[in-house]
């Protein structure tokens, strides 16, 4: 079932429409992993957000789709971003244990194992093109688990770490895919954009599912997405939606 999300003001704020928050405002949902490298804030344009969330039967378990959209008031490019992080609601398991991995030299060498992709999706950039979204199950060098986000057609590989989420997010959220955007030798306020992401979790391999929900069919269940941009601005769209 598909529920839109909605921007909020304030991370214990489900539902509340409004405008962003100040950057202030909205702390990290999963502080205590990885840290992205310093980088000053640039001037640049306030991003609009929007977007939905699917839940979907897959085996025994689930697929879930989050589909978000970025755009600014005077229609030039989005503030290109700094971090991630996708929020699970609290009945929601992983299970990557099940499943073989890909490290960045197998995906390199177009050598990751079958059974290791665990999702899919497409990004659209600011003013045009797409890419084709690969997600991959990983391990990483400090013992965390996670995935990799591909985006083939721009070379681009994001590592998101599976992390706890902490304070008031763990209200409705058990865990985050935290994703940080490297830094590079371009100037922030010149990096590329999405204006639409699409990535679906979830997979089944020899009987096992990646993702399962421990709640009833029925029962609503809370998804978000907290974004961090180059501007210093954060922003948290959240949803409910029915699991199937």
């Amino acid at each position: 079932m598909k529920v839109p999300f909605v921007l909020a003001v304030v991370a214990a704020a489900v539902g509340l429409s409004a405008t962003p928050a100040a950057a202030d405002d909205l702390a990290h949902p999963a502080p205590l992993g990885p840290q992205r490298p310093y980088e000053p804030t640039v001037a640049g344009p306030e991003n609009i957000e929007s977007g939905d969330v699917t839940v979907n039967r897959l085996g025994g378990g689930v697929s879930l789709t989050f589909d978000t959209a970025r755009r600014t008031a005077t229609g030039e490019k989005p503030s290109a971003p700094r971090e991630f992080v996708f929020l699970f609601d609290n009945s929601i398991r992983f299970n990557p244990y099940a499943f073989p991995t890909c490290g960045r030299a197998q995906l390199a060498e177009q050598a990751c194992p079958p059974g290791s992709q665990v999702g899919s999706g497409r990004a659209t950039f600011h003013p045009a093109g797409t890419s084709e979204v690969l997600v991959y199950n990983t391990s990483f060098a400090n013992g965390m688990r996670g995935v990799l986000i591909t985006l083939p057609a721009a070379g681009t590989v994001l590592d998101n770490t599976l992390e706890p989420v902490i304070g008031d997010y763990q209200k409705r959220y058990t865990w985050g895919f935290h994703e940080i955007i490297p830094v590079s030798d371009i100037p922030p306020e010149l990096r590329g954009s999405t204006t639409e992401f699409e990535v679906t979790f979830g997979a089944t391999w020899n009987g096992q599912d990646f993702i399962q929900s421990y709640a009833r069919p029925g029962t609503k269940l809370d998804f978000g997405v907290w974004s961090h941009y180059v501007t210093g601005q954060k922003t948290l769209t959240e949803g409910r939606t029915t699991r199937p």
